[in-house]
């Protein structure tokens, strides 16, 4: 595995969460999830510092295999589940969600808040289907366009940054394509971008900014960072992060 850039170590390092979202609409995705008593084991792809994978241990009774590539976010996870007494009921996983070492048919339920679209969004729904029970449920949250004719701006912008962003619609296609029914979906409220997110983003970037002032591809990079989140602010009813609650085809 290549090493991570110093600069994107320190924009994320010891961060709550590495993208928009909330306990709230955590727990808000898995009261959509049908025969929640009944989940065994779930799989959290992606699961970064895992602020939802602690809240997943406190809605359910599973057994959660949370998997991420970056050993620092996994150590970061290991010290909250500890402190949250759910160290027995977590289990970290250091791998790539490209390539997921588990038996067909082994979990009841897949979770991955703002990490598939690093495998693509349709791939990955197809891609990890193997992984869950049949009649059981993916729920995902993925950066999405919420009108049909985003303006310029933003569009240039996410067009370099993430040129598989889809509407809403055309996620629920790529999901009805790879033998999912949607049981609903929902969009996380701009102020979770900022409370959890951007807020403490902004202020590490504000001193990145001091000490690289001399780095001009860094401060190139500090730019683009800055750019994103005031693209947010003007435009945050045009694209946001929307869960999809999906049901696997098939019969409990």
């Amino acid at each position: 595995m290549r090493p991570e850039p110093q600069l994107f170590v320190e924009l994320t390092e010891g961060l709550p969460r590495q993208g928009p979202g909330s306990d709230e609409c955590t727990r808000r995705a898995l009261s959509m999830v049908p025969e929640r008593a009944s989940i065994s084991r779930i799989l959290d792809f992606g699961c970064g510092p895992g602020a939802q994978t602690l809240v997943l241990a406190q809605g359910t009774e599973a057994q959660i295999i949370a998997l991420d590539l970056r050993s620092r976010f996994l150590n970061q996870l290991r010290l909250r589940s500890a402190d949250a007494s759910q160290s027995e009921r977590v289990s970290l996983v250091c791998g790539s969600m490209f390539d997921a070492a588990f038996r067909d048919s082994s979990f009841d339920l897949i979770w991955s808040e703002g990490a598939i679209y690093i495998v693509g969004f349709e791939r990955g729904l197809r891609d990890w289907s193997r992984l869950l029970r049949p009649g059981r449920c993916m729920v995902v949250s993925e950066a999405t366009w919420l009108v049909a004719n985003p303006p310029a701006e933003p569009a240039e912008f996410w067009r370099k940054h993430y040129p598989g962003m889809k509407s809403i619609n055309e996620n629920l296609e790529c999901a009805d394509r790879a033998g999912y029914r949607a049981l609903g979906h929902f969009t996380v409220p701009p102020e979770d971008w900022w409370k959890n997110y951007y807020s403490h983003g902004q202020q590490r970037l504000s001193k990145l900014r001091v000490k690289y002032a001399n780095d001009a591809e860094a401060m190139r990079t500090l730019s683009e960072v800055q750019r994103e989140y005031d693209l947010f602010e003007r435009y945050p009813d045009i694209y946001g992060y929307v869960f999809f609650v999906l049901r696997k085809g098939g019969s409990l």
